[in-house]
């Protein structure tokens, strides 16, 4: 049974720094596609970041890039989501998503992930 289990969100101040990990069993991360979401009330779910592991090849929303860093740990299997300078506005759940084995990560721009976890909560105030 596949499992992608979030973990490290929490309340910060805005300027504060989160680590998320997501934690796989029965899966491997190892040469998927890899992403983090996030969904605010009301609001969509919108795509952080992608990591393809088999290369490290990443990519990141306009919203996040340069605050946020997607990587990954294999022997861990396990992926993470650096968040740095964080705002109010990055309050959210979270959620990771994974791939089908090596299917880059363009196939997921056009079509759901096929795994996901449960979510963690990241809330930053003022």
């Amino acid at each position: 049974q596949v499992q992608l289990v979030e973990s490290g969100g929490g309340s910060v101040q805005a300027g504060g720094s989160l680590r998320l990990s997501c934690a796989a069993s029965g899966y491997s991360v190892s040469r998927r596609c890899m992403g983090w979401f996030r969904q605010a009330p009301g609001k969509e779910r919108e795509e952080l970041a992608s990591i393809y592991t088999g290369d490290g090849n990443t990519d990141y929303a306009g919203s996040v890039a340069g605050r946020f860093t997607i990587s990954q740990d294999s022997a861990k299997n396990t992926v993470y989501l650096q968040m740095n300078n964080l705002q109010p506005g990055d309050t959210a759940m979270y959620y990771c998503a994974g791939g089908d084995p090596l299917i880059y990560c363009r196939r997921y721009q056009r079509e759901p992930f096929p795994y996901w976890g449960q979510g963690t909560q990241v809330t930053v105030s003022s």
